[in-house]
């Protein structure tokens, strides 16, 4: 049997977890790319209701039915063998590729492999360098983990050339990667279920730019210690960037009003260009930065690399405005760790707004692993608000929930509330939330949907 995807073109392809942010891209590629493509995933989802209107036929719940139709099984990393669509497959033999073997082959072939790996800030700095990429007529092929307005969804087929694509280091997908160029903007602690510690996880790292060809770059934030530790023992070119150290540095950093940050970009210590970004938060002019300097060393225009910076909007669920709820100003963010999600309430303290952050904590073995964390990465929000915890692939050890988060909270100075469920936190708001206060909604999970749930019923609420 074989599970090179090339030889499946214009078969049946089933993916289980289809909902997840690279799964749903993929699926897209392939549908435009001449495959047939069905899947499932959990739960229902906004990246399931984009799939059926491309015309896939994807659903929540679990389906062994659909399993029977297929030629080849795709899963993500999540999915374990236990599954009862993989075990369905494999009593019927048909053959199943894990996610990212699937990405790395959808890879070859391609002249340049631009990859963006790191802890944060993956998604931001991929769809800022495609939209670069695609200003600057370059024609590449795009796989993000979020939905761009620009390209109408996650991914985009384009020439034989450039591929660009997220490195996600969990469960060490991105080891499936065939890099040219590679993107390390940090290396965190994250994802320690997979790694066990930190020298883990940096060692994970080291494999995946071992990965490069000799003649590949390294584009490297500066200001990571262990970031630069591997770029000392790699003999590619590596391409630095910081604030302050490193070949790209930032001059003359401002913000406007709403928080939104422009600088000058400077090339060891030459002004470059001038850089204007609508989006917040200064860990997006790293991102802009790290973005200017790779498309500086494909030979991009970086007039034009201006230009796109300028127009980049965003990627939904990354600090995404969703509506107005009594006079107080939804947002959600996909910030699912503790240095994620107190970066994201950085962006809305910038907006002089009472601010009402809602965490929905992402798997047990992250808020086991990063308990002392959370406990404080919300402190400079007014007040927290905390739901159940989100398994995903995780079935509850009994030993950690949400309650425990939120009693830590106030040993530490936070102003936390549990409240369990997605109605509880909605009448929590609808009680003591005031006009013009900013909710931010935090988490990978289905959060998101608590966004809609609230204005939905709002907008009825109005209507009587």
């Amino acid at each position: 049997m074989s599970t090179d995807i090339g030889d499946y073109l214009g078969g049946q392809v089933h993916m289980i977890g289809i909902g997840g942010s690279s799964m749903s891209g993929l699926a897209e590629m392939l549908k435009k790319q001449g495959y047939n493509v069905s899947g499932s995933d959990s739960s229902e989802s906004h990246a399931l209701e984009a799939l059926r209107n491309m015309g896939i036929d994807a659903r929540a719940g679990h389906y062994p039915n659909m399993v029977r139709e297929a030629d080849i099984v795709i899963y993500s990393a999540a999915i374990s063998k236990e599954d009862i669509e993989r075990k369905e497959a494999y009593k019927l033999n048909i053959p199943q590729m894990e996610r990212a073997v699937l990405l790395g082959q959808l890879m070859r072939g391609f002249d340049k492999r631009i990859c963006v790996s790191g802890t944060h800030g993956k998604t931001t700095t991929c769809a800022m360098l495609a939209q670069i990429l695609i200003e600057s007529k370059l024609n590449p092929t795009i796989h993000v983990g979020g939905r761009m307005d620009s390209i109408g969804g996650s991914t985009r087929v384009g020439s034989k050339d450039i591929f660009l694509a997220e490195a996600c280091e969990f469960n060490r997908s991105f080891l499936q990667m065939s890099p040219s160029i590679a993107l390390v903007l940090n290396i965190e602690e994250d994802h320690m279920d997979c790694f066990g510690n930190m020298e883990g996880l940096e060692n994970a790292f080291f494999d995946f730019l071992s990965l490069l060809p000799p003649d590949g770059a390294i584009i490297a934030f500066a200001e990571d210690d262990r970031v630069m530790r591997l770029c000392g023992r790699m003999e590619q070119e590596c391409i630095t960037f910081g604030m302050d150290i490193g070949d790209w540095t930032v001059k003359n950093l401002i913000h406007d009003e709403k928080g939104s940050p422009s600088f000058t970009a400077l090339y060891k210590g030459k002004e470059m260009a001038d850089i204007s970004l609508i989006i917040g938060g200064d860990f997006n002019v790293l991102h802009a930065l790290a973005a200017v300097a790779c498309a500086h060393y494909l030979g991009v225009d970086l007039s034009i690399a201006s230009k796109a910076l300028a127009e980049f909007k965003g990627v939904h669920r990354r600090f995404e405005f969703t509506g107005e709820v009594k006079g107080m100003r939804l947002y959600h963010d996909y910030g699912h760790n503790p240095a994620e999600m107190q970066a994201a309430i950085s962006v809305a303290k910038l907006q002089n707004r009472r601010v009402i952050a809602v965490m929905q904590p992402h798997t047990y073995s992250r808020v086991i692993n990063m308990f002392n964390d959370y406990l404080t990465c919300t402190k400079d929000a007014d007040i927290t608000l905390v739901t159940d915890i989100y398994g995903a692939r995780e079935v509850d050890p009994g030993n950690i929930n949400s309650q425990m988060l939120v009693d830590g909270m106030l040993k530490n100075g936070v102003e936390a509330y549990l409240t369990p469920s997605f109605d509880d936190t909605e009448q929590f708001l609808l009680k003591y939330g005031k006009e013009g206060d900013l909710v931010l909604t935090m988490g990978c999970g289905n959060i998101d949907l608590l966004n809609e749930q609230m204005q939905i019923n709002w907008d009825k609420s109005e209507e009587r």
